[in-house]
């Protein structure tokens, strides 16, 4: 707590933003709707469509820090399934391209979020560059 309270201190003193300890890239996907949205310092920059778990599979709900990137991996699991683009956040469940844009928008999924490729890899970058330690993945109803 002391310690807390003197980060505090020294940013008020400094003048930096409440926000300096704040995700800097947070992707926030909604089952719901099947998007997810990501924002920079606050703003929004991207919405896209995405496809989570079908019926009889699960996209955990929850808030991570990705664990893995893989520009390329091949899915253990599925049948050696393409995931191109891949961020790795819980366990197996990742962000990843899909060639299978068709079904965007709604369940498909074996529980990982797919986005469009292009997507998928604008993510990825910018993960890349902000970093893992600073970047927050949320999965919501």
């Amino acid at each position: 707590m002391y310690k807390a309270l003197c980060i505090a201190a020294v940013l008020a003193f400094s003048g930096a933003p409440a926000q300096a300890f704040a995700d800097v890239l947070v992707a926030r996907v909604s089952l719901a709707t099947q998007t997810m949205t990501v924002s920079m310092d606050g703003r929004v920059i991207h919405q896209w469509p995405v496809s989570t778990a079908r019926r009889g599979y699960v996209t955990p709900r929850g808030s991570w820090r990705p664990k893995r990137l893989h520009r390329m991996w091949y899915s253990q699991k599925y049948d050696n399934s393409p995931m191109p683009y891949s961020v790795f956040y819980n366990g197996g469940y990742a962000i990843h391209g899909t060639g299978a844009v068709r079904q965007l928008g709604r369940p498909a999924s074996h529980g990982c979020v797919r986005l469009q490729t292009g997507n998928a890899a604008r993510f990825y970058s910018l993960v890349r560059e902000v970093g893992a330690k600073n970047t927050r993945i949320v999965v919501t109803n």
